[in-house]
């Protein structure tokens, strides 16, 4: 069963959203009691949500909590992408040598089920289902620490792996490369399930820059260092 996001997750997510769409451009300044009161809670949640945003690069917290939009930088990012890739594929040739009869019916049930959400178009409910999809694969690996630092490492990567779902066919293209890895998995080869993900998630990273491209705001150079 999915766990419902807490709500400094609730508000990571919605400024997350708005930054890497560019609602809200690098250089801006988030206050806390403006973010309190939009969102109509206290400042403890706001400042903890702000926290999570500074491990995925989406901000930078300066003397007396001030914090501010940068952008992502991309040799932190692909270095991010590069171990949750290996992570994954891990995760994915274990779940091929160690799930059991259920574990692997589920999997291939949520697999079957994302299928009406890409036939619908249907992009939110897809992300939800999306990242259940990954947390069966880390729990089907048997291991709770590779699970917990998957989980960790995700949470990172997070705001991006969504983003890139807006980009022109990136639904079905996600669903195809999850087939690879689902009948892998199902079959007990776990160099293909592991080439698999792999690959998979190689090409969530190449979506993200061509989305990260198409919201660029042609000649935008403002920087938090020039704030």
């Amino acid at each position: 069963m999915t766990r419902s996001p807490s709500i400094p997750e609730q508000i990571r997510l919605e400024l997350a959203r708005r930054i890497v769409t560019r609602d809200i451009l690098p250089g801006t300044r988030l206050d806390e009691r403006q973010l309190a009161a939009e969102f109509g809670v206290s400042r403890t949640p706001v400042r903890e949500a702000l926290r999570m945003l500074v491990s995925s690069g989406l901000v930078s917290q300066r003397a007396h909590r001030k914090t501010i939009v940068t952008k992502p930088d991309k040799r932190a990012l692909a270095g991010m992408f590069a171990v949750m890739a290996y992570l994954e594929s891990l995760s994915a040739g274990l779940c091929a040598i160690a799930m059991n009869p259920r574990e692997r019916f589920e999997l291939e049930r949520m697999h079957n089920d994302m299928a009406a959400l890409v036939r619908a178009g249907d992009t939110a409910a897809y992300t939800l289902a999306n990242e259940a999809f990954h947390n069966a694969i880390y729990d089907g690996t048997g291991n709770e620490y590779l699970a917990e630092i998957s989980r960790h490492t995700r949470l990172r990567v997070q705001p991006f792996r969504r983003a890139q779902f807006a980009t022109l066919g990136r639904l079905s293209a996600s669903h195809a490369e999850h087939s690879a890895v689902v009948e892998a998995i199902l079959r007990g080869d776990r160099n293909a399930a592991e080439a698999g993900m792999k690959a998979h998630i190689g090409l969530v990273e190449d979506a993200w820059y061509v989305y990260a491209e198409g919201v660029q705001d042609e000649g935008e150079t403002v920087t938090a260092d020039e704030s």
